[in-house]
């Protein structure tokens, strides 16, 4: 059945904004970061064909993820207890080992052969992989957890450019070639500030930011560095979601436009938040830029 006339009209205002940002954004990389909670739901395929899709209309999508769900489970089987220190894993020679095996090994992997089914061509590495992660050890009481001191980003571009989608693991390398556990979260946005990104993505397991209490909590559309910082130190951000803001305030700081946070349980919520102004989750600005940059 044809379109009516108005409905003509509303689509193709629809496709003639996106096809705007598109042509903006063409040939600049967008790092998006997947958490393992996205990587474990059921609509990661819409996600990644969405992401197979950028890549395909000439957006160069560069993926960062995690695999803390899975690091845990086999060292669960392995009958090691993991531990936390403020949010970040105690990295022993053990563990590290464990880390290295589902980061680099399996989660990478599977990310790379999800790419695939989608019609896309990834390529797979570690942040030692060209040294893009360089590191040192945080503090001794964590163990193998790094601290990123440089960010190479000419592999990345390299591989974007031959028309790859880079996947890296959010793992480190140090002087002496040995590894280190790094945040994701941290990892993607000092590699989107490397890269200067036209973009930066945290893909999470909820939809943004969110202000008021229990009982009236509303989804923060687009939120300002010195807004975003104020909300932490009322203890309104917390919790987890306290890296994934401090990362985008990282990048935007660096220059990257834009940062948000959305779920990546919503189906093609990624396209609506690239090619919408409205969005569906999280944007964080910088204080001096209106709010539908």
């Amino acid at each position: 059945m044809a379109l009516q006339t108005h409905e003509v009209i509303d689509l193709g205002s629809s496709l003639a904004k996106a096809l705007q940002y598109v042509n903006a954004w063409k040939r600049k990389p967008v790092v998006v970061k997947l958490g393992g909670s996205v990587l474990a739901g059921e609509d990661q395929g819409t996600l990644i064909e969405d992401l197979v899709l950028l890549k395909g209309v000439g957006v160069d999508p560069v993926l960062v993820h995690g695999g803390g769900p899975e690091i845990t489970r086999i060292l669960e089987r392995f009958g090691k207890e993991s531990r936390f220190v403020n949010g970040l894993r105690v990295t022993d020679d053990e563990t590290m080992e464990v880390v290295e095996m589902v980061l680099a090994g399996r989660a990478n992997k599977a990310i790379v052969s999800m790419i695939a089914r989608a019609g896309g061509t990834a390529v797979g590495i570690s942040g030692k992989d060209g040294k893009v992660f360089q590191a040192h050890r945080l503090a001794p009481e964590l163990g193998q957890v790094g601290e990123i001191d440089i960010v190479d980003t000419s592999l990345l571009t390299l591989l974007s450019s031959g028309g790859y989608i880079p996947v890296v693991a959010s793992i480190g390398i140090g002087e002496e070639g040995e590894s280190y556990n790094l945040n994701a979260d941290t990892a993607a946005g000092a590699l989107a500030a490397g890269l200067g990104a036209s973009k930066f993505i945290l893909m999470t397991d909820v939809r943004g930011v969110y202000r008021g209490g229990n009982d009236n909590k509303a989804l923060v559309s687009v939120l300002r560095m010195g807004e975003a910082k104020e909300l932490i130190r009322q203890g309104v951000i917390s919790r987890g979601m306290i890296p994934k803001v401090e990362a985008c305030l990282e990048a935007i700081d660096a220059g990257v436009p834009t940062a948000h946070i959305i779920s990546g349980t919503i189906p093609h919520a990624l396209l609506v938040e690239l090619f919408t102004e409205e969005g569906v989750g999280t944007m964080i600005v910088r204080d001096d830029v209106h709010a539908n940059a």
